[in-house]
């Protein structure tokens, strides 16, 4: 790619981040846009001006070498520096002033593309790695903005069309021979810190299935008896289940008709074939046991994902290394759900596994650790701060991520009680 298509393609994916961000901020007032909707999540009005002002200290001043637009809110904007719960009470820009500091901020940031040389000599400038990390961290905040919509109360404020229906019937698991491949990349120019390095790893052959766990599967759970049975729960997982009074996935809801869902201040029946979504580790972890499996090894989920056993290789995406597209899966807010299992037959990995991009995070059984060889770049506090913590993976990414962090190497971790996030999961089992 020669340095002026990558300017373009920089400045397209800054572009179409950008139209999300305004997209998810403009659909509510400013009442909306100013309040806490969930002690879980920042007030909108906090991601907004967050996302430009890492945008100002990466691109505008660190690769720019600009002087600094609003030095003076750098610590209100540390995501280090205040729990989400306390960032109300900061004194936030308005919505008025947050508005104008992205404007500024992005206008200076294509300048500084503009001018970019891209020196492979300078890691943030090869290949535009400091563009794509923006790119992505705007990108998360922007899925962390629509579970922030979906925690609000009011009016459907945000509208898209329903995902396609299943093409291909689904059902059963996939045994993935044992054997060595190579695990996380070193190759792909965007990839963050805790992809890296590639190495090779040596995994015993088992079975996963070949689709997420769907809503009409999690209500067999439900019926029987499942929230009320203590051996299919961890010790952990009991005492939360208790503690939080979990009955079913959150945002479920029964009346005399049977359960239903609510989606975006819209109330809908349960689409049995669906994969569940809004479940935490632990509630996963209790059906995978209910069901005699378990759940997947980050290492097994993604041999299943990208091992092809034709080449040998290890693919960027499970069809092949082709940029996601619709066809391939449920990804970057074109629907508000996931896909019924069977609508992406085209997106299937090579042993023939299902949607394991877009719809649903799957919760995996691993934490989140390291891999071989792992050097924190460019900063300590995106991955090395939460390495050995109290985090479970989450792989695969779900209908509100973009495919900017959507390959099949992107590692995502959240605490085991989270249910806010779009997570679901499949099962697997010893061969």
């Amino acid at each position: 790619m020669t340095t002026q298509d990558l300017r373009l393609t920089i400045a397209a994916e800054l572009e179409k981040t950008r139209a999300r961000t305004t997209a998810l901020t403009e659909a509510v007032d400013e009442a909306d846009l100013i309040r806490q909707h969930s002690p879980l999540m920042s007030p909108l009005i906090w991601d907004l001006a967050h996302v430009a002002n890492q945008e100002e200290l990466w691109l505008v001043r660190d690769v720019g070498g600009r002087d600094p637009v609003r030095q003076d809110i750098d610590e209100l904007y540390d995501a280090f520096k205040y729990a989400r719960k306390d960032r109300p009470a900061l004194p936030l820009l308005d919505p008025a002033q947050a508005r104008a500091y992205v404007a500024q901020v992005r206008d200076k940031a294509l300048d500084v593309l503009d001018h970019a040389t891209f020196d492979p000599q300078r890691r943030l400038l090869d290949n535009g790695f400091a563009f794509g990390m923006i790119v992505q961290h705007e990108q998360q905040h922007d899925e962390t903005m629509l579970a922030t919509h979906q925690l609000r109360i009011g009016d459907p404020v945000l509208n898209a069309p329903p995902p396609p229906p299943s093409q291909q019937r689904v059902t059963g698991e996939v045994f993935i021979p044992g054997g060595r491949f190579t695990m996380g990349t070193d190759t792909d120019v965007w990839a963050l810190d805790n992809e890296r390095p590639a190495h090779t790893v040596d995994v015993p052959a088992f079975h996963i299935d070949a689709a997420p766990v769907t809503n009409g599967q999690y209500q067999e759970f439900i019926a029987a008896g499942g929230y009320d049975s203590p051996q299919w729960w961890s010790s952990r997982g009991w005492a939360y289940r208790q503690k939080a009074g979990l009955v079913a996935p959150l945002y479920w809801q029964r009346d005399d008709s049977g359960w239903h869902v609510r989606q975006f201040g819209r109330i809908n029946p349960i689409n049995l074939d669906e994969p569940v979504v809004h479940v935490c580790y632990f509630e996963a972890e209790a059906f995978a046991n209910w069901a005699g499996k378990r759940l997947p090894t980050e290492a097994e989920w993604e041999k299943a994902a990208r091992f092809d056993p034709a080449t040998g290789r290890s693919r960027r995406f499970p069809w092949g290394d082709e940029t996601p597209e619709p066809r391939h899966a449920n990804l970057g807010q074109r629907h508000l759900s996931p896909a019924p299992v069977g609508a992406y037959p085209e997106g299937a990995s090579p042993a023939g596994v299902h949607q394991m991009i877009g719809d649903v995070w799957e919760w995996l059984a691993s934490d989140f650790d390291p891999y071989p060889g792992f050097t924190a770049f460019p900063y300590r506090e995106y991955s090395e701060v939460f390495f050995g913590g109290d985090y479970k993976m989450l792989r695969g990414g779900s209908f509100g991520t973009d495919a900017s962090a959507a390959r099949s190497t992107f590692r995502n971790w959240d605490h085991p009680i989270r249910r806010q996030i779009f997570s679901g999961f499949r099962l697997a089992r010893d061969a």
